[in-house]
């Protein structure tokens, strides 16, 4: 049970994700099957431990529209930079990705930010969070 923030192993990182949107989701799954180094953690924003999470960092979510990583000790990124350093983590055609920080943040935020409003309409939408399997479940913050 998450309890704050402090409680986040330090060797982890946390992905606070859209819990309804089907993209986030085929993202976070993806994700998952690439961490073979058991790295990150998860949370959905709307869930109880997500809106905590935002809380204790102060994040405005009205802003940022769907991906937080977090890094115990303080340090967060939010769009295209969160997903810069999530990519990072792994090898292959995620490197790809990082041909993208030549551009400046502002450019990659707003192709992000793009994304992210035709997200429900290109992607589609879940009624509620996801539930994670049995097998998923020490992945996720509860």
């Amino acid at each position: 049970m998450f309890e704050n923030i402090d409680t986040i192993p330090k060797n982890k990182k946390l992905i606070l994700f859209d819990g309804v949107c089907n993209l986030c989701n085929d993202a976070v799954l993806k994700i998952i099957r690439q961490d073979k180094n058991d790295i990150f953690l998860f949370a959905a924003l709307q869930s109880n431990t997500g809106l905590d999470i935002i809380n204790e960092l102060g994040i405005d979510i009205s802003k940022i529209d769907s991906i937080v990583l977090y890094i115990p000790g303080g340090n967060y990124f939010i769009k295209s930079e969160a997903v810069f350093k999530i990519a990072n983590e792994f090898k292959g055609a995620w490197k790809i990705i990082q041909i993208f920080r030549v551009f400046p943040v502002f450019l990659n935020d707003f192709f992000y930010d793009f994304i992210a409003r035709n997200r429900y309409r290109w992607f589609g939408k879940k009624e509620e969070c996801m539930i994670p399997t049995k097998k998923l479940n020490s992945k996720f913050l509860n």
